[in-house]
């Protein structure tokens, strides 16, 4: 379960990290150029590679491999979730230089949002054994709609939050830099990029369905969930900048995800049956995700006319 001070050091690390970003390091919008976003995708990388050697020593071996299985699935299901944010940007025109800070406030809101929904997950598990085959059950669902989902034919402009908005909020018609609200003669407006805000929030929640589902079925100890989710979303910001220019080119990412969420959910409904250790899991999860990346690398694309 964590210690309540190991509770309190990494939510006081994570306040203080997010405060530096939108307050110190990125307090004017500017366009991520590709070094900057390396730098800190490696820097969060690090860290998590860091805190997971720190759950080693002071928990053990079995809830270091728990964590380290349940960031990578995280970081994997991050990754493919970037294609959905490009597409959001290029769908709303949102200026290269503002897309950080509207990253940065989505990644507040998904912490807020994703801790509710793992305590209520934890409380679930805990009070009704069977909701595990469900979301196991709910996985291999996912897994499967995965493979037949075209990521592509993606319209979020035209989602139910964005016709909800307009007509119930009056938004100005252009953007205003980075501010959401403005007073145009006396009368408050939202921007566009609360829009988008909005559409972002949103799209993290419905992730969020799949996610935290599947680090359940690697773990059930509310710390390990908890930590792995969030720094998994804290290197998601500094990822999208490194990879939006490749992203398209991750062609069989779907696929190995699909693979690892069928894995994942067949694991959660039968472990009362067959027990897999957590080596083993983090073995087919790794090796998956990595005969998908290469052979995203390795084989060609059809070239469009």
């Amino acid at each position: 379960m964590g210690t309540p001070l190991h509770w309190i050091a990494f939510n006081l690390f994570i306040a203080i990290a997010i405060a530096l970003d939108l307050r110190v390091f990125h307090r004017r919008p500017h366009k991520i150029e590709i070094r900057e976003a390396a730098l800190a995708s490696f820097g969060w990388i690090a860290v998590s590679v860091l805190f997971g050697f720190g759950v080693l020593y002071f928990y053990g071996e079995q809830l270091a491999l728990e964590f380290f299985t349940g960031y990578l699935i995280e970081k994997a299901l991050s990754v493919d979730n970037l294609f959905l944010f490009l597409v959001i940007f290029r769908a709303f025109a949102v200026d290269e230089r503002l897309q950080h800070r509207l990253l940065e406030w989505g990644v507040v809101g998904a912490l807020l949002m994703r801790g509710v929904m793992i305590a209520l997950g934890t409380e679930l598990i805990q009070h009704f054994s069977w909701v595990l085959y469900v979301l196991g059950a709910f996985l291999v669902y996912a897994g499967a709609r995965m493979l037949f989902f075209h990521k592509g034919d993606v319209h979020p402009e035209q989602s139910r939050i964005v016709r909800f908005a307009s007509r119930h909020l009056r938004i100005s018609h252009e953007y205003h830099g980075d501010r959401f609200f403005v007073r145009n003669a006396g009368r408050l407006f939202a921007t566009p990029l609360f829009l988008v805000l909005l559409v972002v929030e949103i799209t993290d929640v419905t992730l969020a369905v799949d996610s935290i589902p599947a680090v359940f079925g690697i773990t059930r100890d509310p710390f390990i969930v908890y930590t792995s989710n969030v720094l998994a979303i804290l290197g998601l910001r500094a990822l999208y900048f490194l990879l939006a220019g490749v992203i398209d080119r991750l062609r069989f990412l779907d696929e190995g995800l699909a693979v690892v969420l069928v894995f994942i959910g067949g694991k959660m409904i039968g472990e009362q049956w067959v027990h897999i250790p957590e080596m083993v899991s983090l073995g087919v999860v790794g090796g998956v995700l990595l005969i998908a990346l290469l052979a995203s690398v390795l084989i060609p694309g059809k070239k469009k006319k």
